[in-house]
């Protein structure tokens, strides 16, 4: 009789419509969709210049690994805000490399600094305000919590940078109510990155419009000449520095994310935390031990960091140059792994191909010679741009970094370097010249 009444009835549907709407027209990340799918176009035989997912080709330093191995045992939950001596480590590290007075009690880690930066968007209450181009996440967090953002759009004549014209003009009459700018430099999707006087400037703007900074600056230690600032040194009391493990020391999989906060947001990070505690709970315990080693820098880390620098800094001026030289507007990177490709100067050619959006663009070169790019809409710029951006990571990281050791640091790396170590990028640029020209 039992099973008999369990059978009475129909068992209960779902569809799309039982869906949270501000989720439902949201697919999966433009950066790791075009991952799935080279990786499954790579296993059907078919070649592939991956240059659509930025993950640094570099692998974790050695001395960072090692300390995992160490710690691989350690299985207790740690404090929702971090391991205390992460938590230190992460301090010094800013105090260190960014001349910010950061406070222990003032750091919270997370499982990747996208998770910090959606619990951000979740109990801040205020305008949000990004950058066009910007980072693909920013904007479908804002939809996911059905928050609206300001986009301040950007040229290429501006270098994708913000002035503070613009900042003050995003502004007007909401000054009363406190606004969040998100700003990433060395930026993604465009290598590029500020001044000084353009920070100081940009801090001023800031302290007096009522805003707050978060300063995403997880590529900042692959500056390509190593003198990355952060703007909190112009605006401490109100700045909070987003890092994390995924891009200068080569550990994306690993899910570490960092926030540091000034002591004027620390309810902000109390805030965070209590969310934090019913979500995530903490982030996995071996991680955390062993990015203690990496916060706490040393001689072989700086090496490793000196040479990913000098390999990236020249594969990626030789990639500008060439696509330059084609008449592709980019400008030359100054930091991170990234070209922002604008291709108006091939407008005639690319209708003539049937091709109207940057999508579309896109998705013909793929299909055409095998390159992967991302298009600029995923970026926040309009549908009809001819934008791309162009990750310039698909070699073997461990193999050009061990034959960049045995050159000295203050020596250039020889001609033959590139198409030895990273052949790969040097043929796909080429696959895309061809392209363009047919």
């Amino acid at each position: 009789m039992l099973n008999e009444s369990l059978s009475i009835g129909k068992s209960p549907t779902l569809d799309k419509a039982h869906i949270n709407p501000h989720v439902a027209q949201l697919g999966i990340s433009g950066t790791l969709a075009i991952n799935e799918r080279c990786n499954q176009l790579i296993k059907d035989g078919k070649t592939v210049y991956k240059f659509g997912l930025g993950q640094s080709p570099f692998p974790v330093p050695v001395p960072v690994v090692e300390a995992l191995r160490l710690f691989a045992h350690e299985k207790d939950y740690l404090p929702v805000k971090g391991l205390p001596a992460l938590r230190e480590a992460v301090a010094f590290f800013h105090r260190k490399k960014d001349l910010v007075d950061v406070a222990p009690e003032s750091v919270l880690i997370g499982p990747g600094s996208k998770e910090l930066l959606f619990l951000l968007q979740l109990v801040f209450n205020g305008q949000i305000i990004i950058t066009g181009p910007s980072w693909v996440s920013y904007r479908p967090q804002a939809r996911i919590l059905n928050k609206k953002i300001s986009v301040l759009h950007t040229s290429f004549e501006d270098k994708w940078k913000i002035d503070p014209e613009k900042l003050r003009a995003v502004r007007k009459g909401k000054t009363h109510i406190p606004a969040f700018l998100i700003l990433n430099y060395p930026g993604n999707p465009d290598g590029v990155t500020y001044t000084y006087d353009e920070l100081q400037a940009l801090a001023e703007t800031a302290r007096k419009t009522n805003i707050f900074i978060l300063s995403d600056e997880i590529y900042g230690q692959l500056h390509h000449r190593g003198q990355h600032v952060s703007i909190a040194r112009y605006y401490p009391e109100g700045t909070v520095i987003s890092s994390g493990l995924s891009k200068w020391c080569g550990a994306g999989g690993w899910r570490l994310g960092t926030f540091s906060f000034p002591r004027k947001l620390q309810w902000l990070a109390t805030a965070m935390a209590a969310v934090a505690s019913e979500t995530y709970t903490s982030v996995s315990a071996p991680i955390q031990y062993a990015a203690v080693r990496a916060f706490e820098g040393g001689i072989k880390i700086e090496e490793y960091l000196c040479h990913a620098r000098r390999i990236l800094s020249k594969l990626g001026t030789h990639c500008a140059s060439r696509l330059a030289a084609a008449d592709v507007r980019v400008h030359m990177p100054e930091g991170g792994f990234y070209l922002f490709l604008e291709f108006s100067n091939h407008v005639h050619r690319l209708r003539q191909k049937g091709l109207t959006t940057s999508a579309l663009l896109c998705e013909k070169l793929l299909e055409d010679t095998g390159v992967a790019l991302l298009p600029g809409q995923a970026f926040n710029r309009p549908d009809e741009e001819f934008s791309a951006r162009m990750a310039y990571v698909d070699f073997d990281g461990a193999r050009a970094l061990a034959a960049s050791e045995i050159i000295p640091l203050d020596e250039h790396l020889p001609d033959d370097f590139l198409p030895t170590y990273c052949g790969k990028v040097l043929e796909g640029v080429e696959h895309l010249l061809r392209w363009l020209q047919e």
